[in-house]
């Protein structure tokens, strides 16, 4: 099968192109035929990304882009990720060939793209609606030389909607965002959900000599607002056990979190080291106690969160968004409610505290993940999704 990738950026940058990147792989092993038409790239680890997809189209001629891509290399499903934009995704909406499109996350039906409120960031349940354009603040926008006034993405938005509605599927990771999409009016029989999975082999569970004598908290992720970073610190300053927490990750809040790290008292204790490959991240999960993934926006899953489970880290998180889904209280982890920066703090206390229950809960949680997240079924059933929708006509997809 030939399969025409489509997304915003090319290389590596956050959990969806790193979804993106192991599944191509995965099925370029299998034998199917990629092209990617792409965004702008993002200067870190492109010359993977073009040694996988050797076809490649620039998406910077919108529709047109989208034409030619679709007449050069006359792909049977297109498998849209994030859009470069609307001129292309209507391009591809026009064309003949079944579009798939993998929900990543809230921007498809939030102007915002976070899907919490500008001033108490409390996440939000409201369809795309005018309404969106001020009590959430919505109307304003950050743009690449400030802010400005957002009227006209809003008719972008309800437009891009529109296009969707005639995609062949729409893929989601977590029953969360099943809902979030049944929200905005698009059709059970459109959605399916497949939960991402790394493609990487479970990490062998090792456990370096000092981890007991220094507890140590990682977080790993973006450090923007919606990740709670700040938050995260706020209940760190609450925790009287000693430990030692390392921040992996990089941002636009980071500024701000690292001042707030040095006003707390938590320099000595937090270190913020920056954005670090896969084999970093995962040394850093050896000697762990614990994993924090603190987001306070509505996750549409929480990739970072499982990816500390496989590794055989019990971790606590805010109950927000699909985080649930692959996190159970008291079983693989533990969850505190939404904002509580106390009751967060107590939970993380709680593992510091009792290395014995820490470690059962890593080991229970690295089994669920094994097995209710595998990659090689979680690539088979795209696969399945490709084949059917490539076997529909498209007036009955359409309907």
């Amino acid at each position: 099968m030939k399969l025409l990738f489509v997304h915003e950026r090319i290389g590596a940058w956050a959990g969806a192109e790193a979804n993106l990147f192991e599944v191509a792989g995965a099925l370029r092993d299998r034998g199917h035929e990629l092209a990617l038409l792409h965004g702008a790239p993002t200067g870190r680890g492109e010359e993977q990304w073009r040694a996988l997809f050797p076809v490649r189209y620039a998406a910077d001629e919108g529709s047109e882009a989208a034409q030619a891509a679709l007449r050069g290399f006359q792909p049977d499903v297109v498998f849209l990720h994030n859009s470069p934009g609307l001129a292309l995704t209507s391009g591809l909406a026009a064309g003949a060939v079944p579009v798939v499109r993998m929900v990543h996350d809230h921007h498809l039906f939030c102007l915002r793209g976070c899907r919490y409120s500008t001033w108490s960031r409390q996440p939000c349940t409201r369809a795309l609606s005018p309404l969106c354009l001020v009590p959430c603040g919505g109307i304003v926008q950050r743009r690449g030389d400030g802010w400005g006034l957002a009227l006209a993405d809003y008719w972008r938005k309800k437009r891009e909607l529109a296009l969707h509605r005639g995609f062949a599927r729409l893929i989601v990771a977590s029953e969360y965002m099943f809902t979030e999409l049944r929200r905005n009016g698009f059709p059970a029989e459109q959605i399916e959900i497949h939960a991402p999975v790394p493609g990487r082999p479970l990490p062998v569970a090792t456990v370096a000599e000092d981890a007991a004598e220094r507890p140590r908290i990682v977080f790993a992720g973006q450090i923007v607002r919606g990740k709670g970073v700040d938050v995260l610190l706020e209940a760190l300053a609450l925790v009287r056990t000693p430990f030692e927490c390392t921040v992996l990750g990089d941002g636009n809040h980071r500024p701000y979190c690292e001042a707030l790290a040095a006003h707390l008292g938590l320099a000595s204790r937090v270190k913020f080291a920056g954005y670090r490959p896969a084999d970093e991240v995962a040394s850093h999960y050896q000697s762990a106690r614990l994993a924090v993934f603190s987001s306070v926006w509505p996750e549409p899953f929480g990739l970072a969160g499982l990816e500390a489970l496989r590794h055989g880290v019990p971790v606590v998180a805010f109950d927000v968004g699909g985080v649930r889904e692959w996190l159970e209280d008291g079983v693989n982890g533990l969850l505190a409610p939404w904002m509580d920066r106390a009751g967060f703090a107590a939970r993380v206390e709680t593992l510091l505290r009792d290395p014995d229950y820490a470690r059962r809960l890593g080991a229970q949680g690295r089994t669920l993940a094994a097995e209710r997240f595998d990659f090689a079924r979680y690539i088979a059933g795209l696969e399945d999704l490709f084949q059917r929708v490539q076997s529909t006509p498209t007036q009955e997809l359409a309907g």
